[in-house]
This record gives C-alpha cells, structure tokens and sequence, in this order.
C-alpha cells in the first residue's frame, strides 16, 4: 500500500481527532485533489502554510497509529476471521465490531 492511500485510511480512524483547520487541508489536498497553491488561494494564506499544515497532520495520524495502532488491529482481527471456519461465530464476532 502506498503513504497516501495509508494516510486515507488513518484519517478514517483518527480525523475526528484533528483540528478543524488541518482537516480541512487535508480534505482538500488528499480528497479534493487540490494543489497546494490552490489550497492556499482559497484560505488566504502562504502554500509554505498549507504545506506545514498538511505535514503536521500526516505526522499526527502517523503518531496515532503507532501509539493506538488501531488499522493495525483491525487487519489482524479481519486475518483471523478469515481463519475460522465457522460461519455463525464469524458473524457473530463482525457483528461485535460493526
């Protein structure tokens, strides 16, 4: 998997731990697609600015999942589901986590 798709997903997990500025920044360059020009254009301040936002926000979501390590967890609980045979308990357990 590359660094953006990773940092998509860890904003699933984390963005609602984000501040509304750097969310909106990385919404608008990860989601959006927008240049950082144009990023910064729209918020009236310096490209230097939305840089610095957007990589202080990669850092915080990668921070995150290290010290919470959710996504992590999730992929070895989806592992070992696929390992169990038994239907009626898989659904069981997915239905814990959903």
């Amino acid at each position: 998997m590359n660094q953006r798709n990773y940092l998509v997903i860890l904003y699933d997990y984390y963005g609602e731990l984000l501040n509304e500025d750097n969310k909106k920044y990385f919404e608008d360059y990860y989601f959006d697609n927008l240049s950082l020009s144009e990023i910064a254009d729209n918020a009236k301040i310096s490209r230097n600015a939305v840089h610095k936002h957007i990589k202080s926000t990669e850092n915080k979501l990668l921070f995150f999942e290290d010290k919470l390590k959710l996504c992590q967890k999730e992929k070895e609980i989806n592992n070992i589901l696929e390992s169990i045979e038994d239907e009626n308990l898989k659904n069981k357990i997915k239905k814990i986590f959903n």
